[in-house]
């Protein structure tokens, strides 16, 4: 006999008329407690009204209205995954046509890099004359800029001293425009006091 009255899963046991070790202490409780008695005799009532409702059933589209308006997390690697998917054939004779195609250009990549490497002297030869043709760019872009900015005779200092003329005057002007900017703001702050 138990000391308590009847846990809602315990009446739960006894209104599905389950069968074990621990039904019969439950039934032996239920025919001494009036209180469990009563509550147990509420809730076969409230089974048989339930029983007796009409089922319903949603619509065939419920599911889909419902889904459309909830946010799905999709992992990146799932993404990426249906990505690719799309663009793999979906008959079998289509993929091995793109097998055959993804290995001939993996071959055609594989046997260039393998050229190049080998041929490591020609890479270094193109790569110097493609260096040379960007200095010489860069060269005529400074001379203009310093031609349209300085004159002819800060051409001539710049071709006379190099690089470290450029970087002097560089370091002139930026110190020159943070004096004027630092002037400026103890102007303005003197004029709102």
């Amino acid at each position: 006999m138990l000391d308590r009255h009847l846990r809602p899963d315990e009446i739960d046991l006894l209104l599905d008329t389950e069968v074990g070790f621990g039904v019969q202490p439950l039934k032996a409780h239920v025919r001494d407690c009036a209180s469990c008695r009563a509550e147990l005799e509420q809730a076969r009532l409230f089974v048989m009204v339930l029983e007796d409702m009409p089922h319903f059933a949603p619509s065939s589209d419920f599911a889909d209205r419902v889904m459309s308006q909830v946010q799905v997390f999709e992992p990146w690697h799932v993404a990426a995954r249906n990505s690719v998917m799309r663009f793999v054939p979906s008959t079998a004779p289509a993929r091995v046509a793109a097998a055959l195609a993804a290995a001939a250009s993996a071959t055609v990549v594989i046997s260039g890099s393998i050229w190049a490497v080998n041929r490591a002297d020609m890479g270094l030869l193109l790569a110097n004359a493609g260096l040379e043709q960007a200095r010489t760019a860069a060269n005529a872009a400074a001379s203009d800029v310093i031609m349209a900015a300085v004159g002819q005779v800060g051409l001539e200092a710049w071709a006379a001293g190099g690089p470290m003329v450029v970087v002097t005057a560089g370091a002139g002007f930026v110190l020159a425009a943070g004096a004027c900017v630092a002037g400026l703001r103890a102007l303005t702050s003197a004029r709102n006091s």
